[in-house]
């Protein structure tokens, strides 16, 4: 499969914020730097008046993400999420910023916009994670997070679809 000249694009402008924000040393009271790495997956989706699983069309998405939170409950995290679909084979790029708030007990809530590159889609995607302290690692902590995103489909010359799908996102964050 070829990568579009979009992709590489803002695959290259993201391993350089990534090698810049890396040299930047977290201060003490101040906004601090972190991320996460995982998979997604779309166990469920309903559109154009179907619902299909994950065992019809399967896909996966890999999210890498990046996290600044200041001293309150608030965090701004850009997700950048390459995935893959197997029927029709096609890969795809979504830019998924957004805002987690900790709700205590190791829970997030949050919120992010969803812009679907080289598509017509764009959404939101409402998000509550649970995740687990790893000790002595480079990773920070497992987690797991429950997805439900809404998509707004104009494709051309045909009705649209507005997917709305359930998924599940596991990931290690940092």
């Amino acid at each position: 499969m070829k990568l579009k000249t979009d992709q590489l694009v803002l695959s290259g402008v993201f391993l350089v914020v990534i090698g810049v924000l890396s040299g930047i040393p977290a201060a003490e009271g101040q906004t601090t730097v972190g991320g996460h790495v995982g998979f997604v997956l779309p166990l469920v989706t309903h559109a154009a008046g179907q619902t299909t699983n994950i065992a019809d069309n399967f896909s996966i998405g890999f999210p890498l993400g990046v996290t600044f939170k200041g001293k309150g409950r608030m965090a701004y995290d850009l997700e950048l999420v390459p995935g893959v679909q197997g029927t029709p084979r096609l890969t795809t790029f979504t830019v998924h910023p957004g805002l987690v708030w900790d709700a205590g007990h190791s829970f997030g809530v949050g919120m992010r916009a969803a812009f679907d590159i080289n598509s017509q889609q764009w959404g939101f995607t409402p998000l509550v994670n649970h995740s687990w302290p790893i000790n002595d690692t480079f990773f920070k902590a497992f987690f797991v997070e429950a997805v439900l995103p809404v998509r707004f489909n104009r494709p051309t010359n045909t009705p649209a679809t507005t997917p709305v799908t359930f998924g599940m996102h596991f990931g290690l964050g940092f």
